[in-house]
């Protein structure tokens, strides 16, 4: 059985070492062999402080909500390190990781899903004090009726169930669930994709004023770049299960260094109709590759109108580029500079696939 290793203590709430999460591929009904694996995190390293809020995008497969459910250790590891709070939690067994548990909570993406349909809105925010032998009898009901005060529902609705509140209302109960034992670290993954406009601007302050209330550290998983600008301190970009930009939100979204993080900012959409018709957007080409057998080298090579031939040999790490300070990272051999556009690069492309096209015999 694994030891409870304590780490030193700093500003670091969770430090991720080198992390991967690879979900083997079998064949056969009798005797199944695995025949290869989907690399789903394949050695990511990052770090979140506490208080702050960390935001983690890149588009669907990249390994986000994966990575996240290996934080929380919903996942077992492939390999790897978490440390949680100072604590190593990437071996631990589940009775032992029972107690670390308390310190980080998940809120879940679909508020319908996510919610038990034949059970009470009390006792589903109130299994986690249950389990934890928490409070009981009329503390426990108590407790969960102030968590639902602190969350903007009505404590009275205390007996209803889930299909009696709309989705903003589903995802406060989520949100509840979440604060039950008081956690350090909640790890949001997509927590409004799923929900209309207007109840995101409101579930997002929510979250924001609890930060704020109870001193909480977040991941932030999400798609829309404009969510993850207004709460994020600093910001992750993810492709095919590899961090490939770490920066503070500004110098992320100012100066993008990675062709990706090009690409995904200038998809964006832009309120102001001036800046929308002045701005270009970046359109890949191809598609995304399998995580099953990946490229060589760098992962985005396929689709980037920068690569050439080194990148296919070689795998850029994750530093600072163009004088960068150390908190801005970028896994690029080729970065965008102040003031460069992709477009250049990417017509350069068109341009060869059209000569070859036109050199090819019919």
């Amino acid at each position: 059985m694994p030891e409870l290793t304590t780490v030193s203590r700093d500003d670091v709430m969770v430090r991720v070492e080198n992390v991967r999460k690879y979900f083997p591929i079998k064949r056969g009904i009798f005797f199944k062999r695995t025949i290869g694996n989907v690399k789903a995190v394949d050695g990511v390293s990052i770090e979140v402080k506490r208080g702050e809020t960390l935001g983690l995008v890149g588009e669907t497969g990249c390994g986000k909500s994966t990575l996240a459910r290996c934080i929380t250790r919903l996942f077992p590891l492939t390999s790897g390190t978490i440390v949680l709070d100072g604590v190593d939690i990437s071996r631990l067994s589940r009775r032992r990781m029972r107690p670390n548990r308390r310190g980080v909570q998940m809120i879940f993406q679909d508020p319908y899903g996510s919610l038990n349909p034949r059970r009470r809105v009390g006792a589903i925010i109130g299994d986690a004090l249950a389990i934890h032998n928490v409070a009981r009898g009329q503390e426990r009901k108590k407790q969960v009726q102030d968590l639902m005060k602190v969350v903007g529902l009505n404590p009275e609705h205390y007996n209803r169930f889930p299909a009696e509140f709309s989705g903003g209302q589903r995802q406060r109960i989520g949100v509840a669930r979440a604060l039950a034992l008081r956690p350090k670290l909640i790890v949001c993954d997509e927590p409004v994709s799923a929900l209309d406009v207007s109840i995101q601007a409101q579930i997002i302050n929510l979250l924001e004023d609890l930060q704020g209330e109870f001193g909480l550290t977040y991941v932030f998983i999400a798609h829309n770049l404009s969510v993850v600008r207004h709460v994020s301190d600093r910001v992750a970009v993810m492709y095919l299960g590899k961090v490939v930009e770490l920066a503070d939100r500004n110098d992320l979204y100012y100066k993008p260094r990675h062709p990706y993080t090009n690409a995904l900012l200038s998809a964006t959409l832009e309120p102001d109709p001036d800046k929308a018709r002045s701005s270009r957007r970046v359109v890949l080409t191809g598609d995304v590759p399998s995580p099953i057998n990946p490229p060589s080298g760098c992962r985005f090579r396929t689709r980037c109108p920068k690569a050439q031939a080194i990148c296919a040999e070689q795998e850029p790490e994750l530093v600072p580029r163009l004088g960068d300070p150390d908190t801005h990272l970028a896994a690029c051999h080729f970065p965008v500079a102040d003031g460069e556009t992709l477009e250049g690069a990417q017509q350069q492309i068109v341009h060869a696939v059209e000569e070859f096209v036109a050199e090819t015999p019919a």
